[in-house]
């Protein structure tokens, strides 16, 4: 936010409007996850996003039509907390999974939450980065450690539509 003086001030609920608009999106994802895998398999997307109660929600949806599926991101700002809760819902899952939460700093956005893979307890980090009038990235990676290692095992880079 712009302030009449001249004067920019961060307004946390402002954070995912980078996102509103049409992206196109280049995935890049591990061919599995947590099993020392190198192998990543790249494919295209779409994404649409919304701002929504002045920006205390924000909502995309990322259509990818190759593998046959779409998802969408809920995002809610707790402005008690100053940190977002970040809900991820799949077509082939229609069910709400347990939010990552965090914060925007120096222009990262990382976000943590607590979940399983394959009926294995996990870590979970999205990181948003890069991100441009007209770019964005995102990365999500799963810990076993507790947060002592992390594996990167999907990858969005988003370039805003014409």
């Amino acid at each position: 936010m712009l302030l009449s003086d001249g004067i920019h001030v961060r307004w946390p609920m402002n954070d995912f409007t980078f996102l509103v608009g049409s992206f196109d999106v280049v995935n890049r994802r591990l061919k599995k996850a947590l099993a020392g895998c190198t192998e990543w398999e790249e494919f295209p997307a779409t994404a649409k996003g919304i701002s929504l109660l002045g920006g205390a929600a924000h909502l995309d949806e990322l259509s990818m039509p190759t593998r046959g599926y779409s998802g969408i991101t809920l995002r809610l700002f707790s402005p008690e907390r100053e940190e977002w809760s970040l809900y991820w819902i799949s077509s082939r899952n229609p069910f709400i999974d347990a939010p990552v939460v965090g914060r925007f700093s120096e222009g990262v956005g990382s976000f943590f939450g607590d979940d399983t893979y394959e009926g294995q307890p996990i870590r979970v980090r999205f990181l948003w980065s890069n991100i441009t009038s007209t770019t964005a990235h995102w990365e999500q990676a799963f810990s076993i450690d507790g947060e002592k290692t992390w594996e990167t095992n999907w990858m969005n880079d988003l370039t805003r539509k014409a």
